[in-house]
């Protein structure tokens, strides 16, 4: 049973994870896994994993829809990037099971921190402002497609602060285009993730509709938030890797230097 504490917890929590998807496209499960585990109280790491997965992939297709809706979403690039993911984030589910749930989370905030190294690097590029698949970019897309979603099923997230960079390495887009395209991948991700977590008895299905009620509030400011940022130029790139930075740190220091 949930309670009345972790109920309220939830939407607060679900608000946080839908304004991040907004704005970055990414931080569904980043930020959901540790909310979910050293806030809302929830004693299982896989369960926590399982359940967020499966409200980001939702949270994600509402920011989807708002992102479609600006026209900054490249179609013909995320589709099969995302296509590709799907067999990734399958296998890459499996495997994740079977390691202990700290060690994952604390792998994965190493994986967050070179991430952001690499946002901050590049984040005065502009960016192609409209991109499109073409024999040229498509090898990219679907090895990055596959790669990323092999990674995201591993650690159990939706991907985003992934799939963004490796959208613009291999199309070269700006990050509005990315941030807006990746949401196709971090839906499609978190649902296949969720399905494997689910067929083993490890989703809370009543905090994941929580989650999702907050994160619908939380998008739509994200989305906005986005917007104005873009208009700056490397003002979101910067977000991005901060949000990463912080986050991957406090998840080290929870997963490793507090268990020493």
């Amino acid at each position: 049973m949930i309670s009345a504490t972790q109920s309220l917890l939830g939407l607060a929590s679900g608000m946080l994870v839908g304004f991040s998807l907004g704005l970055v496209g990414g931080g569904g499960s980043i930020l959901a896994v540790p909310l979910m585990v050293y806030v809302v109280g929830v004693s299982q790491p896989h369960v926590a994993i399982g359940t967020s997965a499966l409200a980001v992939a939702a949270n994600a297709a509402f920011n989807l829809f708002n992102h479609a809706r600006g026209g900054t979403v490249m179609w013909s690039c995320a589709l099969p990037f995302a296509a590709a993911g799907i067999v990734g984030a399958f296998a890459g589910s499996l495997f994740g099971k079977m390691l202990d749930g700290h060690k994952l989370l604390a792998l994965f905030a190493l994986v967050m921190l070179v991430i952001a190294m690499l946002m901050l690097k590049t984040r005065t590029r502009v960016g192609a402002p409209h991109v499109k698949m073409n024999m040229s970019n498509l090898p990219a897309l679907v090895g990055l497609g596959l790669a990323t979603g092999t990674l995201s099923g591993f650690f159990g997230i939706g991907g985003g602060f992934l799939i963004v960079p490796a959208l613009m390495l291999a199309t070269g887009m700006g990050i509005m285009s990315a941030v807006s395209s990746s949401l196709v991948a971090v839906t499609a991700f978190g649902l296949t993730t969720a399905a494997s977590y689910a067929w083993s008895g490890l989703v809370s299905w009543g905090l994941a509709v929580l989650f999702i009620l907050g994160g619908i509030a939380g998008g739509l400011a994200g989305t906005r938030a986005a917007r104005f940022l873009s208009e700056r130029r490397g003002a979101l790139n910067v977000v991005f890797a901060v949000v990463i930075i912080a986050v991957a740190i406090y998840m080290l220091a929870r997963n490793l230097v507090w268990r020493i």
